[in-house]
């Protein structure tokens, strides 16, 4: 009985993080799209893009921990996880995609985005935030063993990385006006970005694996 109360503690733990977890990619997401459109700053407005993605996969798992947590099961819900998983690893290549056109053209045109206090303040906030979320996220999968909890664990350290490539963008550019940093940072962000929609659809795979056995 006690480790059954222990689990459910750290689920409802769970829970909370995520709550906090869509809040935090909510603000993040509008901030980013808001600041890289009045700047012209692909590399924002990819960043925002990517917090809207993840916050699509956070509230999946919110509902999948809510639902654990209120009757004690999650197969219910293990299907739709699923092909959820599967949305979002074909979005992430969409980004992907918008990321590198967006960028090449950028540096073959020259075009020359305006510096972004905005941006740069919600990436120093995300450098902050990010890590303590994912290093968080992955004690409690720990303790509930639940492997969708550790891949969002390893998303938020993975967003922690973006939002520092994207912070060493927008300052370079806003101290030195070096317009081709950006560019030059969203290439960098894509390395990230191609490892996470890599991931994604082995999570994917692996979920589909699982359903057919």
């Amino acid at each position: 009985m006690g480790v059954n109360l222990s689990r459910a503690a750290h689920v409802r733990r769970g829970v909370r993080f995520e709550v906090f977890t869509i809040m935090w990619m909510g603000i993040e997401a509008v901030v980013s799209i808001g600041a890289g459109i009045l700047a012209g700053s692909a590399l924002l407005t990819a960043f925002g893009l990517d917090s809207v993605i993840e916050l699509v996969s956070g509230g999946i798992l919110l509902w999948r921990l809510v639902v654990e947590a209120r009757e004690g099961s999650t197969k219910r819900v293990e299907r739709a996880e699923h092909l959820a998983m599967w949305v979002v690893a074909f979005l992430l290549t969409l980004l992907c995609l918008y990321v590198f056109m967006t960028s090449l053209y950028g540096l073959l045109t020259r075009s020359k985005p305006e510096s972004s206090l905005i941006g740069i303040l919600i990436s120093l906030a995300a450098v902050i935030v990010m890590p303590w979320l994912g290093i968080t996220k992955r004690r409690i999968a720990k303790r509930i063993d639940s492997g969708a909890l550790r891949g969002d664990a390893a998303s938020s350290l993975t967003c922690g990385y973006m939002a520092a490539t994207v912070l060493v963008g927008l300052v370079l550019n806003a101290l030195f006006h070096w317009w081709w940093a950006e560019y030059a940072a969203a290439f960098v962000f894509l390395f990230w970005l191609v490892r996470e929609t890599w991931e994604a659809f082995e999570g994917a795979r692996e979920g589909t694996g699982a359903d057919d056995d």
